[in-house]
C-alpha cells in the first residue's frame, strides 16, 4: 500500500509543477504579449466608410500631388491610416489622422494611388 500512495504523491507533485509551469508560461507570454501592444497615444482610426483609409502595402510613396511626376514627401506603411480630403482619378488625398510609421507628422496631408488605402467595413450583426 505505500508503494500507491508514494506513487499518488508523486503524481500529484508533477502535475502541480506542471501547472506552476503552465501558469508560468501563459504569464510570460502576457507579458510579451503586452509588450509588443501598441503605444497608448496611437490613435485607433475610425470606422467611416468611404471616409477614413489605412494604407495596406508598406513603402506607399506619399506625395504632393495626384500622380507619380508629383515628389514623394515620405512614405507610409501599412496601419497608417487617413481622412480623405479629395480624389483624382485613381488617386486620393489623405490627411493622416496619426503620426506615420515613418515620422510624418499628424494632419500632413498628401496623395495615394487608391489601390494602396482599403475603406474600413463596419462589423454587421
Amino acid at each position: 500500500m505505500k508503494n500507491r500512495h508514494n506513487i499518488g504523491r508523486t503524481l500529484g507533485a508533477r502535475i502541480a509543477t506542471g501547472a506552476a509551469a503552465a501558469a508560468m508560461s501563459t504569464a510570460v507570454i502576457i507579458g510579451s504579449a503586452a509588450l509588443a501592444a501598441p503605444a497608448a497615444s496611437a490613435a485607433e482610426m475610425p470606422c467611416k466608410p468611404h471616409v477614413y483609409y489605412k494604407v495596406n502595402t508598406n513603402g506607399v510613396n506619399f506625395r504632393t500631388g495626384a500622380g507619380t511626376n508629383y515628389k514623394s514627401k515620405g512614405l507610409l506603411y501599412k496601419g497608417d491610416w487617413g481622412k480623405k480630403i479629395a480624389t483624382k482619378g485613381s488617386w486620393m488625398k489623405l490627411r493622416l489622422g496619426q503620426k506615420s510609421r515613418t515620422g510624418l507628422a499628424k494632419n500632413t496631408t498628401g496623395w495615394v494611388a487608391k489601390k494602396y488605402a482599403w475603406d474600413c467595413v463596419p462589423m454587421q450583426y
